[in-house]
C-alpha cells in the first residue's frame, strides 16, 4: 500500500449548529417566566435592544433614517419593529399597581404572643419558640436545648410552650402528629381517654383502615372505632398550610388562549406572555452620526444583528407554540366539546408529521407551556398521552382513564368498594381493555387508597 500526500475535493453533509441556532433553540424551550428572564438579561448586554412600548403604533419612517435601517428591513423582511417615541401622557400610579404582602403563620404567631400573658424572659423564650416553628405549624426545637440556651429548666420552656398551643391554627407548635390532633379536640372539647389511646397507640391502623384490628384490641364495637376515625379525618394535621409561606409564588401565565366562536375552537397567543422588542431608534441615530468610525460601526452592526436574531427567534418561538396547539386543540376537539373522558392519545410524532418538524422541536414547543381553555388552563404536555385503543378502534388517553375510574370509584358502596379487578370488568364493559395492574398503576397515581383501605364499617 503507497502513502502519498495530495489535494482532493470531497463533498460531505454535517450539521453545524451556530451560537445563533442554539440560542433559537433554547429560547423555543423556555417557558414565559424563563424567556423574561432570559430577555432581561439581554437587555442589559445588548444597548440596542429596548422594549417596544407602543407594540400597537407603528408611526411614520423619516426619509433620512440611516441606510443600516433599511438594510435591517431588507435582510429580516418577517420581522417589524416600531420606533418609539417620548409621551407625556405617561401613566400614573395607582395603589391597584402594588401587591399587599400575605400574612405568613409566624406573623400571626408573634401577634398573639405580643398579647398574651407571657412577659420578660418568658416572652423571649415564647418568640424564640414561635421562630421555631415551620410552615406546616411544627416545632422544631429541642425544648432542653432552648432551656440550656436561655439558662432556665425545661418545665419553664414546656410552660412557654403550652401557651403557644393555645394559639390560632389549632394545633400549631406541637412536636408531632399526635400531638397535633390531641390539641385540636382538646380545644375543641371532643377529646376523652379512648380517644387519645387510639391516637397515640393506633394511628398507623386507622390510615391502613385496620379498624377491625383497633376495635378488637380495644374490645370496642367496629362502628365505633369508624366514627373515631371520621372524627379524626376532619382534623388538619398540617395547621400552618394556611398561612403564607417565604417561598416565592409561582404564576402560571397562559402561552396560547383556546376560545369558541361560533361553534368553532380559534386559537390565540396571548400577547402578555411574549416580550416585545425593538431595535433602538437612539442607536440608530448613533450609527449614522458614526459611520466613519470602523471600530464603533463593527460594534453597533454586531449588536444590530443580535437583537434582530433574538426578536426573529421569540416570533419564531411563538409561532411554533401556536402552530402545535392548533394540531393539538384539532386533535382534541371531544375533549373540549364533552370533557376529560373523551381525551384521545396523541404522541408527538403525530403533531410533528402534521407540522412537518421534528419531534424534539413539538418537545420543546410544549416544555412548560400552558394554554387557557373554556375547560381550564392545562399545560400542554396534558394534552400527549399514550393509552389504549377502545372496541371502535379510536384511542383512548391514559388521563381519560384514570377520569372513568375515578368516576366509578366515587359511585360504589363504600362499605363495599370495588377492587382491581371489578373495575377491569366494569371498564371492559364500557369497551375499555386494560390490565389489574394497570389499573392499579392509574389509582395509585391519582394518590387513591386500595379497596380494603377504602372500605367504610356500619356506623
Amino acid at each position: 500500500m503507497k502513502l502519498s500526500y495530495g489535494l482532493t475535493i470531497e463533498q460531505t453533509q454535517k450539521l453545524t449548529m451556530t451560537p445563533e441556532l442554539i440560542q433559537a433553540i433554547r429560547i423555543l424551550q423556555f417557558n414565559t417566566q424563563e424567556l423574561d428572564s432570559f430577555v432581561q438579561g439581554e437587555l442589559l448586554e445588548n444597548p440596542v435592544l429596548e422594549f417596544d412600548r407602543t407594540a400597537d403604533i407603528e408611526p411614520p419612517q423619516e426619509k433620512n433614517d440611516f441606510d443600516l435601517r433599511e438594510k435591517i428591513r431588507e435582510d429580516y423582511d418577517d420581522i417589524s419593529y416600531h420606533q418609539w417615541e417620548y409621551s407625556k401622557d405617561k401613566e400614573t400610579f395607582s395603589y391597584e399597581q402594588f401587591v399587599s404582602r400575605d400574612e405568613t403563620l409566624e406573623d400571626s404567631l408573634l401577634l398573639q404572643l405580643t398579647f398574651s400573658k407571657l412577659k420578660g424572659q418568658e416572652l423571649k423564650i415564647g418568640r424564640y419558640l414561635v421562630e421555631s416553628i415551620d410552615d406546616n405549624g411544627y416545632l422544631t426545637a429541642d425544648l432542653a436545648q432552648v432551656a440550656r440556651c436561655f439558662k432556665t429548666t425545661e418545665e419553664n420552656v414546656e410552660k412557654v410552650l403550652d401557651v403557644i398551643q393555645t394559639f390560632e391554627p389549632l394545633g400549631v407548635g406541637a412536636r408531632n402528629l399526635k400531638e397535633c390532633l390531641i390539641i385540636q379536640l382538646a380545644a375543641r372539647g371532643l377529646l376523652d381517654e379512648t380517644i387519645e389511646y387510639i391516637i397515640l397507640n393506633h394511628l398507623e391502623d386507622l390510615g391502613d383502615n385496620k379498624l377491625s384490628r383497633v376495635a378488637k384490641q380495644m374490645g370496642i364495637p367496629v362502628s365505633q372505632v369508624q366514627m373515631i376515625c371520621d372524627l379524626i379525618r376532619t382534623l388538619e394535621p398540617k395547621p400552618g398550610r394556611s398561612f403564607a409561606s417565604d417561598e416565592n409564588v409561582k404564576y402560571i401565565v397562559p402561552d396560547v388562549i383556546v376560545e369558541k366562536i361560533d361553534g368553532e375552537y380559534v386559537v390565540s397567543t396571548n400577547e402578555y406572555s411574549i416580550p416585545h422588542l425593538m431595535v433602538s431608534p437612539y442607536y440608530t441615530t448613533l450609527s449614522k452620526e458614526t459611520k466613519n468610525d470602523e471600530e464603533v460601526s463593527k460594534y453597533l452592526t454586531d449588536k444590530f444583528n443580535s437583537a434582530i436574531w433574538l426578536i426573529k427567534s421569540i416570533e419564531q418561538r411563538r409561532q411554533t407554540i401556536f402552530n402545535v396547539v392548533t394540531a393539538v386543540v384539532e386533535h382534541q376537539k371531544d375533549f373540549l366539546d364533552k370533557g376529560p373522558k373523551y381525551l384521545k392519545t396523541l404522541t408527538l410524532k403525530q403533531v410533528a408529521d402534521v407540522l412537518g418538524v421534528h419531534e424534539s422541536t413539538v418537545s420543546r414547543s410544549i416544555n412548560g407551556k400552558y394554554m387557557q381553555t373554556p375547560r381550564g388552563v392545562y399545560e400542554i404536555r396534558y394534552f400527549f398521552s399514550s393509552g389504549v385503543a377502545g372496541r371502535d378502534g379510536e384511542g383512548l388517553s391514559s388521563n381519560s382513564i384514570k377520569t372513568f375510574i375515578k368516576e366509578i370509584i366515587a359511585g360504589e358502596d363504600p362499605k363495599k368498594p370495588y377492587s382491581d379487578q371489578e373495575m377491569v370488568e366494569i371498564l371492559s364493559e364500557r369497551g375499555i381493555e386494560i390490565s389489574r395492574r394497570t389499573v392499579a398503576k392509574y389509582r395509585e397515581g391519582m394518590n387513591i387508597l386500595s379497596s380494603s383501605k377504602r372500605r367504610r364499617y356500619e356506623i
